[in-house]
């Protein structure tokens, strides 16, 4: 990874980060359970562009993203975390992932991770502890397992300290050390430096291959654009890969990193809200807002 860029700002790095993710859900998205290489096989020259497919339109974000927005939303009108408010399941906060566990008989997807761009940015300002502690909270609203509250913990410390300026990856042992002991050990597994998304015994749709693979990405590429490409081209749940390796890079890299060829298409059509769709600098004010 490249040396940090005294240009970026944390402003700036707080906009790459939520854009980040929302630009690698959308560039993802055509590629979702398709086979490994299939971005590099359609751009075997470079300039990678985001494209229609699988049901989504070109530059269309999904419910990662949508997710991320509501959470965002929601965060900034009550100004805490409404547990509550952010679930929209009906169901009580303290009983969702229970149920969610019992339905499915699956809780350490990534669903808790694919929406947590915006989360750590707005809870970035209050520190290790106060910031994975949201983490495993928002997680819980859905998660039953506590392996996904401590990927999206490690993930909002992460960015949390990307935005800080300092280099995440170098403290990801301190980062580690904060992981809940149980799941230490797996997690320092998939975030070592010679651990490849190759060797993963789950696909990447779950917490611990997903979180592995990003931060993959983001340890073997030298940029954002790079990284991405490399979360897209591994196949498999590739908006998600792409979302989280996007917010990572984004809070390291910062907003000018972003292509603008890949900004301009973005969109995130938000159900249920009479038709509502944000655009690119709807998400920048947003980032902007929860920066503060």
């Amino acid at each position: 990874m490249t040396d940090r860029d005294p240009a970026a700002t944390r402003s700036g790095r707080a906009a790459g980060a939520v854009l980040g993710a929302a630009v690698g859900d959308a560039l993802g998205a055509p590629y979702e359970f398709g086979p490994a290489g299939a971005l590099t096989a359609r751009f075997p020259s470079g300039g990678v562009e985001l494209v229609a497919g699988g049901g989504w339109e070109r530059g269309e974000a999904t419910d990662d993203t949508q997710m991320a927005v509501l959470v965002a939303e929601s965060l900034l009108e009550k100004g805490e975390l409404d547990r509550p408010d952010v679930l929209t399941s009906g169901h009580p906060w303290d009983l969702a992932a229970g149920i969610h566990f019992n339905s499915t008989l699956r809780a350490a997807g990534n669903g808790s991770l694919m929406r947590a761009a915006t989360s750590a940015v707005a809870f970035a300002h209050a520190g290790r502890e106060a910031t994975m502690d949201a983490a495993r909270r928002i997680a819980a609203l859905t998660h039953g397992d506590r392996a996904a509250w401590e990927g999206t913990a490690i993930f909002h410390e992460l960015v949390r300290l990307a935005l800080a300026g300092a280099d995440p990856l170098a403290e990801l042992p301190d980062v580690l050390a904060a992981v809940d002991p149980d799941h230490r050990e797996r997690y320092a597994t998939v975030l070592a430096p010679d651990w490849h998304p190759d060797r993963a015994t789950e696909p990447n749709g779950a917490v611990w291959p997903c979180l592995g693979s990003a931060v993959w990405a983001l340890r073997s590429t030298d940029g954002f654009e790079r990284a991405l490409t490399a979360a897209v081209d591994l196949g498999g749940d590739t908006d998600t890969v792409a979302a989280v390796t996007g917010g990572l890079a984004g809070a390291r890299y910062g907003l000018a990193a972003i292509p603008p060829r890949w900004t301009e298409p973005l969109h995130v059509p938000l159900p249920g809200s009479g038709g509502r769709v944000l655009r690119a600098p709807d998400l920048l004010r947003l980032a902007e807002r929860l920066a503060r």
